[in-house]
């Protein structure tokens, strides 16, 4: 299950990632927003990513305009490890070297084309464990204030 997260800036990018995921058969969980209200993205990136950390979705996407509020806010919850990917490279990356469990895409930035090329990359790359998992257990102990 795939948690889902936009503000009114990357509503449209949002639907896009739906679209591809049923395409894919992938279910995903919606955390909103759905309008192109004014809204804060705090209030749908934090749960998203909560959602991620506590078990109840595997994976999570989040969205705005540049993806770099979604991405801080992700960041800021025991558990995530949050990238923000403009280029196929780095979502490759990111998945085999870091491990990350949420994506952040800045729809005023990424086109949608592009977008979806970086979903798709991320989400079908594996972890490649072995040395970089023990790059990823110094991240959590940075986490817990041991490093």
């Amino acid at each position: 299950m795939i948690a889902l997260a936009c503000d009114h800036g990357g509503l449209e990018l949002k639907n896009a990632i739906k679209q591809y995921l049923t395409e894919q058969g992938l279910e995903y969980k919606d955390f909103g927003t759905d309008t192109k209200d004014s809204c804060d993205y705090p209030d749908y990136a934090a749960p998203a990513a909560r959602s991620v950390a506590n078990g109840e979705c595997d994976r999570g996407i989040v969205v705005c305009t540049t993806g770099i509020g979604v991405s801080i806010v992700a960041n800021k919850v025991t558990g995530v490890r949050c990238a923000l990917c403009g280029d196929v490279l780095s979502a490759e990356m990111t998945r085999r070297h870091n491990n990350t469990n949420v994506l952040a895409l800045g729809a005023g930035v990424t086109g949608e084309n592009l977008a979806l090329k970086i979903v798709d990359v991320w989400l079908n790359t594996e972890f490649e464990g072995g040395r970089h998992q023990r790059r990823v257990d110094k991240i959590a102990q940075v986490e817990s204030n041991i490093l």
